[in-house]
C-alpha cells in the first residue's frame, strides 16, 4: 500500500491562550522541524565545528585562550590547574560541557598535534596512543605562541560581543599575529560538512605571506617556492607533491604520509638487521603500529620475517620503534610490507573548509593567506588608531600642563581665590584658554609635579608624543607603510617562534613515487655465492649475490675503484665469515647484513662499505686486519703474522657455540699485522720489517696449529725494528699479474717485482728491500701484491713511481706517508 502524505497541524483553542495573555502560533510539524534543524545546523557550524579563517580557531579554543588571557595566566605566570581553566571557560563563555573544553585544551598543549602549541602544559597531556590525565591532575598556562594570538586584545583591535548570558563580553576573533590556521591545522565535523586542515612550517608560511604582501598578484607556483608542502609536528615523509599542489589550488586533496626509518645492524646482535622507526605519520603512535604488526603476524599471517618488536621511545630520544628482522630476510622487502599493511603509511585527506565572514568556504593556499593578511591589515589599522588616540589624549594633557607652568603663580592664585573646585576649573578654562579635561587634570596634579625640572620632562614628552603621532598617522595614511609594518611584524614572529622543517617531501606523482619505492627482489634472500671484501680503511661489504665466476671476472678486469682491497673471501649471501683483529681475536658475523657494493657502469665502488666496529664489539685501538670463511675446511687455515715477527697458520677448526674466540696467543706488546686465508698451501709467506728487510718462504714450512697455539718464529727482527707487513702471496696467478713489492719511508716510495727477492729459510733475517736515503731511518709501510697502485687514507687514488728492478735500490721522492696510506689494484 502506498503511504499517504499528510501534514500534521496543531489545533488549539485560541481563546484559552488569549485569556492567559499568550501569543499562539499555528505551525506545521514539517516546517517546525525544518526550522529547528536549520537553526541547529547553523549553530554547530558557527559556534562549534568550523574554524574562523582569520585566527584559525574554533569558538571553544578562542574562549579558552581569552579566559586565560583575561585571568593573567601568561607564560611568565605560575601554572594553574587545568580544571580551573575549564571551569572558568565553561562558566563565563562556553556552556557546552567540561569534557569538550578539556579535550580542546589538551590538544592545544600537545606538541605532536600542533606545530606551535598554544598551551604550555605541565603533567600528562597524553600521547598519540593514550589520552591525558584528568584535568585535576594537569596544569596549564598560555604559551608564547598563544600570546602572539591574544597580545593586542586590549587595543581595540577586534570586535567584542555578549557572552551566552549577556553578562560579559568576548572577542569575535583574536588579533592573531601569525597564520595559525595554516601553521597548526585543525579538524572538525559540522552538520553536512567537515574540515580537515594539515599543519605547516611557521617560517615557510610567514615567508609566503610576506611575499604576497609585496606581490599580491603572485601565483600558486611562486607561493609553493616558500611553502613546498605540509610540515607535520611528528616529522616523517610526505609522498607525491602533485597531490599537494592540487590541495593548495582547490582546497581539497589527499596526501600520503610515511614513517621515516633507519635500516642497519641490530645493536648487540653481531650483524642482525633491524628496521628502526624514528618518525611516524601524523596522528599515529608506536602502540598502534605494534598492535597492527601483531595482528598481521599472528592472525592474518600476511606479515612474515619479523623476529621481535621493541618500543624504545622516550622523552630524550623521541620515537624509536625497533623491528628486528629474522636471519635471511631482506629488510627492504620487509619494509615495503610494513608500509603496505600497517599505519606506517597512511593518507591524510585535506579539506580546507573554513568560515569567511560567517560563511563556510573551501579555500586554497593563496586564499587562506589573503584572508589572514586582510584581517591583519585591519588589526594593525585599528591598533594604530587606538595608539594614536592614546597619544593624542596624553599630548592634550601635557600641553595644558605646559600652559599652566608658563604662569604658575597666576594659576595658583586663581585656584586659591576660587570658592570651590568647579569655580577654579571655570576660571582656568576662561583665563588660560584650557579645555575642561586640561583644567581638571591641572587641578588633580600635585604641586610637586610643577617644578622647573618637570617642565623640561614635559617638553621632552611633548616632542616624543608629536613624533609618535606623526609615525602612527603615516601608517594610517599610507598603505605601503602599513603593509611594510605587517611584513616586519610577521618576520619577527617567525624569528621568535619558527623552527626547522621536520617533514621530508618526496616530489612527483603519488602513484609513480609509490611504484618507485617498491624494492626489487623477494623477502627471503637466496643463498647465492658472493664475495666478502675487506678494505684497507676497515670497511666490510659484500658483492651482489651472483655466480663466483661473474664476480671474479669483474675483479680480474680491474673494475674496482676507491679504497684498497685488503682481503677477499668467497662465501654465500646467508653464510658467515670470520673477522680477525690485530689483537688476535676472531668474530663470527653474518654475510647478509653487510651492505651490497653499489655498481655503476660495471664498476664496483668500495665507498659504501660498513665500518667493522658496527658489526663486532671492538676495543679501543682494535681493528680488523683480515677475514676468513667458515665453511672452507679443505684449506690449511689462516696465516697470521705479528709485529714481533711471529708466524702462525691457524687450522680451520672453529668453535661451534662461540661467536668470539682467539686465533693466536700473543706475547705482551705484540699484535697481528696481517691475516690471510690460504687457498691450498702453495702460497708464499712474506714479511717486511721496518728496517727494510724482506723475507719470503713457502707456507708449507709452517705447521698448522690449534686456536691456543702461539705460533713460531717467522722472521728475525732487530731490537729497534718491527714488522710492517705480513701476507700470503701467490706467484702462479697469471690472471692477476706479477706480484710487486711496494715500500715507503714516508719520504720516498719504491716499486719492485717480487721475483727479484730470493726465498730464504723461516726465522732468518731476509734481504734488503730499499736503501735509505739521507734523512730516512725506517719504513712506514709496505705491501706485496699484483699490479700495485696507491690510495690515500680516504680512498683517493695516488700515482706510484715506475717499477725499479733493483731490489735494494733507493726510493723515489713522494709527498709523504699521509697520501700513501694504502695500496690497491690499478684499473
Amino acid at each position: 500500500m502506498a503511504r499517504r502524505k499528510s501534514t500534521t497541524t496543531t489545533k488549539v483553542d485560541p481563546g484559552a491562550f488569549d485569556r492567559a495573555g499568550a501569543n499562539v502560533l499555528d505551525n506545521s510539524l514539517k516546517t517546525e522541524i525544518e526550522d529547528s534543524y536549520l537553526e541547529y545546523a547553523y549553530s554547530v557550524i558557527h559556534s562549534r565545528a568550523l574554524p574562523d579563517a582569520r585566527d584559525g580557531l574554533k569558538p571553544v579554543h578562542r574562549r579558552i585562550l581569552f579566559s586565560m588571557h583575561d585571568n593573567g595566566q601568561r607564560p611568565t605566570s605560575p601554572y594553574v590547574k587545568s580544571s580551573r581553566v575549564v571551569g572558568d571557560t565553561m562558566g563565563r563563555f562556553h556552556p557546552h560541557g567540561d569534557t569538550a573544553i578539556y579535550d580542546s585544551l589538551v590538544r592545544m598543549a600537545q606538541d605532536f598535534s600542533l606545530n606551535e602549541p598554544l598551551i604550555d602544559g605541565h603533567g600528562n597531556f597524553g600521547s598519540p596512543d593514550d589520552g591525558p590525565a584528568a584535568s585535576r591532575y594537569t596544569e596549564a598556562r598560555m604559551s608564547h605562541a598563544a600570546m602572539q594570538l591574544t597580545g593586542e586584545l586590549n587595543e581595540d583591535t577586534v570586535d567584542f560581543r555578549p557572552n551566552y548570558d549577556g553578562s560579559e563580553q568576548e572577542p569575535t576573533v583574536l588579533p592573531a599575529a601569525f597564520p595559525n590556521l595554516l601553521v597548526n591545522g585543525t579538524s572538525g565535523i559540522a552538520v553536512g560538512m567537515a574540515t580537515n586542515m594539515i599543519p605547516h612550517n611557521l617560517g615557510e608560511v610567514v615567508a609566503a605571506a610576506r611575499w604576497l604582501i609585496t606581490h599580491p598578484e603572485a601565483d600558486l607556483d611562486k607561493l609553493m617556492e616558500f611553502v613546498p608542502g605540509p610540515d607535520l609536528p611528528t616529522g616523517g615523509q610526505l609522498l607525491g607533491l602533485d597531490e599537494v599542489r592540487k590541495a593548495y589550488e582547490t582546497g581539497r586533496g589527499v596526501v600520503r604520509m610515511r614513517a621515516r626509518v633507519e635500516i642497519g645492524p641490530l645493536e648487540g646482535s653481531r650483524g642482525r638487521q633491524a628496521i628502526t622507526i624514528v618518525e611516524l605519520p601524523y596522528g599515529v603512535g608506536p602502540e598502534r603500529i605494534i598492535e597492527k604488526i601483531t595482528d598481521e603476524v599472528n592472525k592474518s599471517k600476511r606479515l612474515t620475517g619479523i623476529a621481535d618488536v621493541k618500543d624504545l621511545t622516550d622523552r630524550e630520544n623521541g620515537t624509536r620503534l625497533v623491528i628486528e628482522c629474522k636471519v635471511g630476510v631482506n629488510p627492504q622487502a620487509l619494509l615495503a610490507d610494513l608500509y603496505r599493511l600497517t599505519p606506517m603509511e597512511q593518507s591524510f585527506g585535506i579539506n580546507n573548509l573554513v568560515l569567511v565572514e560567517g560563511q563556510p568556504q573551501t579555500l586554497g593556499l593563496k586564499q587562506l593567506l589573503e584572508v589572514f593578511l586582510k584581517h591583519r591589515y585591519e588589526v594593525v589599522t585599528r591598533r594604530t588608531r587606538f595608539r594614536r588616540k592614546k597619544r593624542e589624549d596624553r599630548l592634550h594633557l601635557v600641553e595644558g600642563l605646559l600652559k599652566a607652568l608658563i604662569d604658575i603663580d597666576k594659576v595658583i592664585k586663581l585656584i586659591r581665590n576660587s570658592d570651590n573646585a568647579a569655580a577654579a576649573k571655570d576660571g582656568l578654562m576662561k583665563q588660560f584658554k584650557l579645555s575642561e579635561i586640561q583644567a581638571t587634570y591641572i587641578l588633580d596634579t600635585p604641586l610637586r609635579r610643577l617644578t622647573k625640572y618637570d617642565k623640561l620632562e614635559l617638553e621632552a614628552e611633548q616632542d616624543k608624543l608629536r613624533q609618535e603621532i606623526a609615525e602612527l598617522t603615516a601608517i594610517l595614511d599610507d598603505e605601503k607603510v602599513l603593509k611594510k609594518l605587517v611584513s616586519t611584524e610577521l618576520a619577527n614572529v617567525a624569528k621568535e617562534l619558527g623552527g626547522e622543517r621536520r617533514t621530508s617531501l618526496i616530489d612527483g606523482d603519488l602513484k609513480e613515487v609509490l611504484a618507485a619505492s617498491k624494492p626489487a627482489g623477494p623477502l627471503e634472500v637466496a643463498d647465492d655465492p658472493c664475495q666478502v671484501i675487506l678494505s684497507a680503511t676497515g670497511l666490510v661489504a659484500r658483492t651482489a649475490a651472483e655466480s663466483e665466476e661473474s664476480t671474479e671476472g669483474k675483479r680480474r678486469a680491474g673494475r674496482v675503484k676507491h679504497d684498497a682491497v685488503s682481503a677477499v673471501v668467497h662465501t654465500t649471501a646467508r653464510g658467515q665469515v670470520l673477522l680477525v683483529t690485530n689483537l688476535g681475536r676472531a668474530f663470527k658475523t653474518d654475510v647478509l647484513p653487510l651492505p651490497v657494493l653499489p655498481e655503476q657502469s660495471g664498476t664496483v665502488s668500495l665507498s659504501g662499505g660498513m665500518a667493522a666496529a658496527e658489526l663486532v664489539p671492538l676495543d679501543k685501538g682494535e681493528k680488523v686486519v683480515g677475514i676468513a670463511p667458515l665453511t672452507d675446511t679443505e684449506s690449511p687455515g689462516l696465516a697470521l703474522g705479528t709485529r714481533q715477527g711471529v708466524v702462525k697458520i691457524c687450522a680451520p677448526e672453529w668453535p661451534v657455540r662461540s661467536d668470539e674466540f682467539e686465533v693466536i696467543t700473543l706475547k705482551e706488546g705484540d699484535e697481528v699485522v696481517g691475516a690471510t686465508w690460504l687457498k691450498d698451501g702453495s702460497e708464499t709467506l712474506a714479511f717486511v720489517s721496518s728496517d727494510s728487510s724482506l723475507l719470503r718462504y713457502d707456507a708449507k714450512l709452517v705447521r698448522p696449529q690449534g686456536l691456543k697455539g702461539g705460533g713460531m718464529a717467522g722472521i728475525n727482527v732487530s731490537a729497534d725494528a718491527s714488522v710492517v707487513f705480513f701476507g700470503a702471496v701467490r706467484t702462479d696467478d697469471d690472471e692477476h699479474g706479477e706480484p710487486m713489492v711496494v715500500t715507503s719511508s714516508g719520504q720516498s716510495v719504491k716499486v719492485t717485482p717480487f721475483a727479484e727477492y730470493p726465498a730464504k729459510g723461516r726465522a732468518t733475517g731476509g734481504v734488503r728491500s730499499q736503501r735509505f736515503l739521507k734523512g730516512e731511518s725506517h719504513l712506514v709501510l709496505a705491501w706485496i701484491g699484483p699490479r700495485p697502485a696507491g690510495s690515500s687514507d680516504n680512498g683517493s687514488p695516488v700515482e706510484l713511481p715506475a717499477v725499479d728492478m733493483r731490489r735494494d735500490g733507493s726510493g723515489h721522492a713522494h709527498p709523504g706517508p699521509d697520501v700513501v696510506g694504502h695500496l690497491i689494484e690499478r684499473d
